[in-house]
């Protein structure tokens, strides 16, 4: 009855249009004021305020506003432009060319929607000239996007990494292949899209200019490098290399590309700060209602439920899968990855799945709530983007879903797509 009180609030105040940080805590607030298991208001307001005091959890703030500096400093412009010159001639090859800009991107923004109004701002245009749809290219840049919680850094993963203790940098590291995957199969997309439609590529670059291309946006390329690097390096922990990001991407962007002036670094600090208070008060509205799912011993009920369905660990992988894809499309990911890493630790954890292993399919399967209906972020944005209709797109982009989860099935049952890079 107590667990069923929390869930009946949260989702009556969702479906009411609250905001899920409010309605999280009118959840909390249910729970602390008609059961007693030890816990009260106190409890309640005590987690609420200690919730985002955590060194690691820094890093989001930085994180954000590197990518917000990065994005409006003239980088998706060059990424793009090294995109379409290694890429742009083949068949298909402006789509592959929407992928790889998309992928770069996310590997500085750590933003689903970010990325898709980066790339799609420049890219959607460009892609309709050369003959694709309208529609086509909002749905590849929306599905790309959600590359922008996979690749590092992932502002998800560091949620989750501060969530259960698991090492951020592991996490880092572990979503690089699940990544790569993920643009491979929007690339074989495009391109097969392309071939259907007779899609042809741009006029071959010549290989001077190429290399041109890749020198004016080394400094953005050597981000990621650095960030990696260093914390494996054991030159800096994760929220120190988000800072280290912060004052990399500044000095690239007014001192070196000179394409941010201080009204624009100002533009940029504001953006990002909104941004992070939205994400800080869900982690903060999330903690007390974690806490109270685990003293209703929410956990132990989840397993002896799972438990009576089926012992088959592969059984209990795909139940997991089909919970997360539902909880994608219907709860914020931030909340999400709060309230339900830690019975995912307990549940995966019973059949042996590692913890990092855990997060990389936890974020994942959230990435998909980016782009299907009723939230769907990316696809919003995108479809402002190409001037298409909301569900015309999210028809659209149903083959890249499939395709992303059939990456997620991947992960889920070959860890050394995620573990391979680590010292497991």
């Amino acid at each position: 009855m107590d667990i069923a009180l929390l869930l009946i609030v949260l989702l009556a105040a969702i479906v009411a249009g609250i905001p899920i940080a409010y309605s999280l805590i009118l959840a909390a607030l249910a729970f602390a004021v008609f059961f007693d298991h030890g816990v009260g208001l106190g409890m309640l307001v005590h987690n609420f305020t200690i919730a985002n005091d955590s060194f690691p959890i820094l890093a989001v703030p930085f994180f954000i506003l590197a990518g917000m500096i990065m994005g409006k400093g003239g980088i998706s412009r060059r990424l793009f432009n090294i995109a379409t010159a290694w890429v742009g001639h083949l068949r298909g090859g402006f789509g592959v060319a929407a992928v790889l800009t998309a992928l770069f991107f996310s590997a500085i923004s750590g933003s689903g929607p970010g990325t898709v109004a980066a790339v799609g701002g420049m890219m959607i245009p460009q892609m309709v000239q050369r003959g694709y749809s309208r529609t086509f290219s909002g749905a590849l840049i929306a599905a790309a996007g959600t590359m922008g919680v996979i690749i590092p850094p992932s502002i998800p993963l560091v949620i989750y990494g501060v969530t259960t203790g698991t090492s951020i940098g592991d996490l880092f590291l572990a979503g690089i292949f699940p990544g790569l995957l993920v643009s491979v199969m929007l690339m074989v997309w495009a391109v097969a899209h392309a071939r259907r439609r007779g899609i042809g590529g741009t006029e071959k670059i010549p290989l001077s200019a190429r290399f041109a291309s890749l020198n004016q946006a080394k400094g953005a390329l050597f981000l990621p490098v650095l960030i990696l690097g260093g914390i494996y390096g054991g030159v800096f922990t994760p929220t120190e290399a988000a800072v280290v990001a912060v004052v990399y991407a500044t000095v690239f962007s007014t001192l070196i590309y000179r394409e941010l002036d201080l009204s624009g670094l100002f533009r940029a600090m504001v953006s990002a700060a909104t941004i992070c208070s939205a994400i800080m008060l869900i982690v903060a509205a999330a903690a007390p209602f974690a806490l109270f799912l685990a003293v209703a011993e929410a956990p132990g009920q989840v397993l002896g439920l799972v438990g009576a369905i089926s012992t088959n660990p592969v059984v209990i992988v795909c139940i997991v899968m089909i919970f997360l894809l539902l909880l994608g499309t219907f709860m914020e990911t931030i909340a999400a990855i709060t309230i339900t890493a830690p019975i995912l630790l307990i549940l995966l954890g019973e059949i042996g799945m590692d913890p990092v292993q855990i997060g990389i399919l936890l974020v994942m399967f959230l990435a998909l709530g980016f782009v299907t209906p009723p939230l769907g972020p990316n696809v919003f944005v995108a479809a402002r983007t190409a001037g298409v209709a909301n569900e015309k797109l999210f028809v659209a982009v149903l083959p890249g879903i499939a395709l992303i989860i059939v990456v997620c099935v991947v992960v889920a049952f070959v860890p050394a797509l995620s573990l391979g890079l680590l010292d497991r």
